[in-house]
C-alpha cells in the first residue's frame, strides 16, 4: 500500500511542475522525510497526507486508494435530476467525504442507533415503535422533541446525525445519507417552517430505520404515490409519533375550539393541518372537527393564539442556511491536534484558509470601553 501511495504522490508532483524538493517545500514538509517516504523507507504521516492532498487538490481517500461506495440511486438519478436535487446530492457526498477523511485521521462521527423496528407488521406500526425508541433516547438526554422548535440541534446532539440546511433556487425537501462513516441529512430552507420541521423528523425516521444504505431522496413528501411506499409510510408514522406523541395528545384536557386548537398547534410547533389529521387519526376529534380545523393556516393559528411574534421569528429562522456543527468541530479539532490543515475546515465553511487563520491568530479587538 505504501508503494501505491508514493506512486500517487509522484503523479501529483509531476502534475505540479515542481521537483520533489519544491513540492515538499510547498506542502510545508521536511524534504528529507518526504524523500524517504517516496522510496518506502518511512510512512507518510496523516498530517503529511493531508497537506499533500491539500496542495495536490485531491482527497486523502484518493491518496490511499480508497473508493467510497457510491449510492446506486444517486448514480441512476444524477443525469436526469433537477438542479436542486443534483446540488443536494453533491452536498451530501461532500459532507460524507469529510467524515471519511476524518475517520482515517481517527475522528468518528458520534452517531447512535436506537432499537429498530422488527420488520414485522405494518409499516405504520414499525414507524411508531421506532419513534417510541427515539423518544426514550431523547428522554435520557432530558429532551422532549415535541416542545423543541428547531430540531436540527436536537438531532445532532441526541442522535449524532448531521443536519445541513441549504438554500436552493427551486426549493427542495430533503435527502438522507448513511454509510460506514457518516449519517446525515440535507434539507432546503423553507417558507413553511412546520413543513421543514416535519421533514427533519421524517428523514430522522429513514436514518434510524436504516432505509436505503447510501442515499434516500424525498423529492416531495406530499406526493400521493411517494407517500404509499412502505418506507415512506414508516417515516411519516415515525415523524407523527415523534412530534405529536399519542400520550401527549391524549393527556390534553381541552374543550376544542378554534382558539384552543390554534394554541396547541403553536405550542407543539406543527401546522394546523398536521395536528388536525393526527388528532383525527387518534380518534380524539371527529371528522367534522377535523375538516373545520383543516381550513386554518399557520398564520391564522398564530393570530388566534397571540403568537405572531414567534411565528415571524420562526419563519425567518427556517429561511437561513445551516452547517452541521459536529462536523465543523471535528475538523477544527483535527487541526488543533496537528493531524490536518485548515483547508478541510475552510472548504466546509467556504472561506479562504487565511480568513480562518486570522480569526485564530489575529489580534484581539479593542473594546470601545477601554480607557
Amino acid at each position: 500500500m505504501a508503494g501505491d501511495i508514493a506512486e500517487r504522490v509522484r503523479r501529483l508532483v509531476e502534475a505540479s511542475g515542481l521537483n520533489q524538493a519544491g513540492f515538499a517545500a510547498k506542502a510545508g514538509l521536511d524534504a528529507s522525510k518526504f524523500s524517504k517516504s517516496m522510496v518506502g523507507v518511512r510512512r507518510f504521516t496523516s498530517l503529511e497526507l493531508a497537506r499533500i492532498a491539500d496542495i495536490g487538490g485531491v482527497t486523502v481517500d484518493w491518496l490511499l486508494g480508497v473508493e467510497r461506495p457510491a449510492s446506486a440511486l444517486a448514480a441512476r438519478t444524477r443525469d436526469s435530476a433537477p438542479s436542486s436535487e443534483a446540488e443536494a446530492i453533491g452536498e451530501a457526498e461532500r459532507l460524507a467525504q469529510h467524515w471519511l477523511d476524518l475517520a482515517y485521521l481517527g475522528y468518528r462521527q458520534e452517531s447512535v442507533d436506537v432499537p429498530a423496528a422488527s420488520g414485522q407488521g405494518a409499516s405504520v406500526d414499525e414507524g411508531q415503535r421506532l419513534a417510541e425508541s427515539a423518544l426514550r433516547r431523547a428522554a435520557e438526554h432530558g429532551v422532549e422533541p415535541w416542545r423543541v422548535r428547531d430540531l436540527a440541534g436536537l438531532v445532532e446532539s441526541v442522535f449524532g446525525i448531521d443536519v445541513r440546511i441549504m438554500r436552493f433556487r427551486h426549493g427542495y425537501e430533503g435527502l438522507s445519507w448513511a454509510d460506514d462513516t457518516s449519517r446525515l441529512m440535507v434539507l432546503g430552507t423553507s417558507e413553511v417552517p412546520a413543513r421543514q420541521r416535519f421533514t427533519i423528523a421524517h428523514e430522522l425516521g429513514h436514518l434510524l430505520a436504516g432505509d436505503d444504505q447510501g442515499l434516500h431522496l424525498d423529492l416531495d413528501l406530499l406526493d400521493a404515490a411517494h407517500k404509499k411506499k412502505p418506507s415512506e409510510k414508516r417515516a411519516n408514522a415515525f415523524a407523527a409519533q415523534f412530534l405529536l406523541p399519542r400520550e401527549v395528545l391524549e393527556a390534553q384536557q381541552i374543550r376544542w375550539s378554534d382558539r384552543s386548537f390554534a394554541a396547541l398547534a403553536c405550542e407543539l410547533w406543527v401546522s394546523p393541518a398536521t395536528l388536525a389529521w393526527r388528532l383525527y387519526n387518534l380518534k380524539l376529534i371527529d371528522r367534522a372537527q377535523c375538516t373545520a380545523f383543516l381550513r386554518m393556516r399557520a398564520l391564522d393559528a398564530a393570530v388566534l393564539a397571540d403568537r405572531t411574534d414567534s411565528h415571524w421569528e420562526w419563519l425567518a429562522a427556517t429561511g437561513q442556511p445551516r452547517l452541521p456543527w459536529p462536523l465543523v468541530r471535528a475538523l477544527f479539532q483535527a487541526y488543533q491536534d496537528g493531524k490536518s490543515t485548515l483547508r478541510p475546515l475552510a472548504n466546509l465553511l467556504r472561506l479562504d484558509p487565511e480568513t480562518i487563520r486570522k480569526a485564530i491568530d489575529g489580534a484581539r479587538e479593542e473594546s470601545p470601553l477601554s480607557p
